[in-house]
């Protein structure tokens, strides 16, 4: 089943701004190139991609885990399809989570996990830090010192203090060493390099240094 554009994007309709149909496609887009680059079979792909993330918002108010719920949504939809192919981009939507198993055990499922954590570092990855900050009236800094990693590790965020700047520490600036892919790991070292320039630009501009 060829899974459009027009009715994925119908699927996404009440998603907020960090995770809506403009992070879908920039998403797909990632993913299928690095899966030409890598040999990946593009219709498993291009199926995960746009599904990835279907039913965030609902999983998420239920407590639930939404890679394990958009994975099942996706299993109901692409019911009469083969199973092999089924199974094998319910795996991709199920394995693209940062912070959760399972672990991606496909060429498939490393392609969209990469090209998801693609989008949440560089500029754009920034850019939604700052905007799911400014929508849950987080500080817009910290001092880098102050992130206690070996906590968050135990523990998870601190939401009453977490900040784009935590966010960076945690999460973005780790992500180009979780990576699977080659032309991944390529693509991010360029993304992170942009990161690491804007958060110490931004440490100097807030202590008056510039």
């Amino acid at each position: 089943m060829l899974i459009t554009l027009e009715r994925a994007c119908a699927l996404y309709g009440a998603a907020d701004s960090v995770h809506d149909f403009d992070h879908i496609t920039r998403v797909l887009s990632l993913a299928e190139h690095i899966a030409e680059v890598e040999g990946a079979d593009l219709s498993i792909v291009h199926t995960a991609a746009l599904l990835h993330d279907w039913g965030r918002a609902e999983a998420e108010s239920q407590g639930l885990d939404h890679a394990a719920f958009a994975a099942r949504r996706a299993g109901e939809l692409l019911v009469g399809e083969p199973a092999d192919w089924v199974a094998a981009v319910v795996h991709a939507i199920a394995a693209h989570r940062f912070r959760t198993l399972p672990q991606p055990a496909t060429l498939e499922a490393q392609v969209l996990f990469d090209a998801d954590k693609l989008d949440a570092i560089g500029a754009i990855g920034i850019a939604r830090a700052f905007a799911y900050g400014g929508a849950h009236n987080q500080r817009l800094w910290a001092d880098r010192d102050s992130v206690d990693l070996a906590d968050w590790e135990t523990n998870g965020d601190d939401t009453a203090n977490h900040t784009p700047v935590h966010e960076f520490v945690v999460k973005l600036s780790r992500l180009k060493d979780r990576l699977f892919t080659a032309e991944g790991r390529r693509i991010a070292a360029d993304r992170h390099r942009y990161m690491e320039t804007f958060f110490r630009r931004l440490d100097a501009e807030v202590r008056g240094e510039l």
